[in-house]
């Protein structure tokens, strides 16, 4: 079977996140849709329909369009897997999967979440993490959980891979569930309060304070103290501060004692930069933390203001706050840029230190990146 996720001209919409990926490849819940498919069907061939110079990375195929937008459950899986030559998939004024050329119209009655704000990601990921905790433990047994925990809650709303390590932590879920992947860590002192998500070797470090809906995604480490928080894979917050309502893209650092305010001091609505508009608008979304882009990273002591946007690349210091949108691309908070090679090199040296380096396809899409600046715009 071919799946084809769609990012439905919303790819924009969750920039600078999907600068460096397709919709499809966004983690929110536990999963990314793509990852959704391969759990369900191992063999499903999985390809996207996104922008042209992700698609080298990220490639098209044939097969049964999936809107991107929707997230995966095994109920909608079903759904599109019966769906017969020539037929569309609805939800209410939503589509979901098109066979063909969608002539005749179906219509899903089932559960579904689905995404059409960047902020929806961290507003929704509660729901998301349920359906993706259901579906991953379903006739499953969790390893044991060790007697130097505290529970408070349900204990069968926690569920540990092979290889996870709880030590001495106290664990509530009395919201949702706590999932630790393979060989993910919390560490002792660490209070969580779910639901929580920590994908494969993941980490919570000593005395973390964690609210959910919060993700880790895969080699994670979080310290300090977070609120309903998505970190997409291999990013770090290892210290002290506060994170709130944020999302957090792949190898990324947070210095030591990095702060973002998620809430306005008159308590009022939100405004933040669209990629779409290019330039800073009203939303009516009151709590709204950080936003930052593959590879960006800052320095110890680092604030942010309320709904600031970080693009990819970009290496944030200094005295003073940032703005709340800084380009990709920028070196330090004065609007200076960052030589390519340099940023490459900074990119490179984080990922050697987990065994990673970047293929041709990530350079491609970096430089891409580095010389669109701020002209993007969707064509798919």
């Amino acid at each position: 079977m071919k799946v084809v996720l769609h990012d439905n001209n919303k790819w924009l919409k969750f920039a600078p996140l999907t600068l460096t990926r397709p919709v499809g490849n966004l983690r929110i819940g536990i999963l990314t849709n793509d990852e959704r498919w391969r759990f369900l069907l191992p063999h499903v061939e999985v390809g996207f329909v996104t922008e042209d110079y992700l698609s080298g990375k990220f490639s098209p195929n044939d097969g049964i369009i999936m809107n991107a937008c929707v997230i995966l459950n095994r109920e909608i899986a079903d759904a599109i897997t019966l769906l017969e030559d020539n037929s569309e998939l609805h939800d209410g004024n939503d589509w979901i999967a098109r066979r063909g050329d969608g002539s005749q119209k179906v219509n899903f009655s089932g559960n579904s979440i689905s995404i059409s704000e960047r902020w929806h990601l961290y507003q929704l990921n509660g729901e998301a993490l349920k359906s993706d905790f259901q579906l991953i433990t379903e006739g499953r047994m969790s390893e044991p959980l060790s007697t130097t925990n505290i529970v408070i809650g349900d204990p069968d709303l926690i569920f540990l891979e092979e290889g996870a390590q709880v030590e001495g932590a106290i664990l509530n879920t009395t919201n949702g569930p706590i999932y630790v992947g393979t060989n993910a860590e919390i560490m002792e002192g660490s209070v969580v309060r779910g639901p929580l998500a920590m994908n494969p070797s993941s980490a919570l470090k000593l005395g973390a304070k964690v609210y959910g809906p919060t993700t880790l995604g895969p080699h994670c480490k979080v310290g300090g103290e977070v609120n309903n928080c998505i970190f997409q894979s291999f990013s770090n917050k290892g210290h002290d501060g506060f994170l709130g309502n944020s999302l957090i893209g792949e190898w990324c650092n947070l210095g030591a004692d990095t702060n973002s305010s998620n809430l306005k001091n008159n308590y009022g609505m939100v405004k933040t930069y669209s990629f779409e508009s290019k330039q800073i608008e009203q939303t009516d979304v009151q709590f709204m933390g950080l936003v930052m882009g593959d590879h960006s990273k800052c320095g110890i002591n680092t604030m942010f203001n309320t709904a600031t946007v970080i693009g990819v690349c970009s290496n944030l210091f200094g005295a003073e706050f940032p703005p709340k949108y800084v380009p990709s691309f920028q070196w330090g908070v004065n609007g200076e840029s960052y030589r390519f090679d340099r940023a490459l090199e900074s990119a490179e040296n984080m990922m050697e230190r987990r065994g990673a380096q970047l293929s041709l396809h990530d350079i491609d899409i970096l430089q891409f990146i580095s010389d669109k600046s701020n002209g993007f715009s969707g064509n798919n």
